[in-house]
């Protein structure tokens, strides 16, 4: 019995002595990591900044696993990224930054109360900017394995964009989820679609309002932003309208709406764009809402796959707009 009590003595020891089964893992897991990012060109001494002592966070584990599940009816979501002072922050900023947004919608043809309330819903005017260091919070979801290859991806541009200075790893803050800047880009968006519009050599979505401004225009052109129409605009169903011909697939000439009784929200006609395609969007616990929403809607949607946000967009830019 002495002696079955000094081996598991023994074995107690060991283990308290032993690395944690799951830092071995990461560590090794982080040397591979490392290994590619060379392979791939990242710099040694980038990587030594960037990952020194980068462990998992349980926090950013915790929050990937704990999504709120329930969802916000449209007027709520609405009420919430749009309320009044928002508004007249953004009227105010419209006016304030109204050079600079000119050589912007110049450039990119995007109209500037749509680059403000894109900027208002996405980090309150750059001052919600996430308060993670996103490098250690990539490298968790990365590790983590739920959707590892996707965040691997992430992080490897996160990686590049640091190797080529435009900013630096405590700088580099977003959310837990790794979006960035004050238009709350992934690293991927960023290194396809962030622009030095200042021409100091860096794209500085952080603290450069020009730069993030023009990266968001710049991320909205190349998706086919149309700067001759708007997004849509509230309108009015007649009784007894087929509810099957409501949603973003169902796509007709604006005069094909009009023969069929939809009309502006005052109750006057449509617009004489008879051949400008259009769809009528009737959002979800909004009985008595709907809108005829226009190409740009969808270029809206590719930026956030949420109807809820793409609605929230447009209204909140036309309220800016017209204040």
């Amino acid at each position: 019995m002495t002696s079955v009590r000094n081996a598991w003595r023994v074995l107690i020891v060991l283990l308290l002595l032993a690395p944690p089964v799951a830092a071995e893992g990461f560590d090794t897991w982080l040397a591979t990591l490392r290994a590619e990012a060379l392979e791939r060109g990242i710099r040694a001494t980038t990587l030594d900044a960037a990952l020194h002592g980068a462990r998992p966070i349980e926090r950013v584990i915790e929050l990937d696993r704990n999504q709120p599940e329930f969802e916000l009816t449209f007027h709520e979501y609405l009420e919430r990224v749009a309320p009044p002072d928002r508004v007249d922050r953004g009227h105010r900023l419209l006016a304030e930054k109204a050079d600079l947004l000119a050589l912007i919608q110049e450039r990119y043809g995007v109209q500037p109360h749509v680059l403000v309330a894109l900027w208002a819903i996405e980090s309150d005017y750059g001052r919600l900017q996430g308060s993670f260091d996103v490098v250690p919070a990539l490298v968790t979801l990365a590790h983590d394995g739920r959707r590892g290859d996707f965040f691997r991806g992430e992080l490897m541009a996160a990686l590049h964009i640091l190797d080529e200075g435009h900013t630096t790893p405590d700088r580099m803050r977003g959310s837990w989820a790794g979006a960035m800047g004050q238009f709350q880009f992934m690293p991927s968006t960023f290194r396809l679609h962030a622009v030095d519009f200042d021409a100091d050599g860096r794209r500085d979505i952080w603290d450069t309002e020009g730069d993030a401004l023009a990266s968001a225009a710049n991320y909205l052109a190349k998706s086919g932003w149309r700067g001759e129409i708007r997004w849509g605009r509230a309108v009015r169903l007649p009784a007894g309208f087929d509810a099957s011909l409501t949603g973003p697939d169902t796509r007709k000439p604006i005069s094909a709406w009009q023969s069929l009784g939809v009309r502006r929200h005052d109750g006057s006609d449509l617009p004489r764009q008879p051949d400008l395609q259009a769809a009528v969007i009737v959002p979800r616990g909004s009985p008595g809402s709907a809108y005829l929403v226009y190409a740009n809607f969808d270029v809206l949607m590719e930026w956030n796959r949420s109807t809820s946000f793409a609605l929230a967009v447009g209204i909140l830019s036309d309220r800016i707009a017209w204040r």
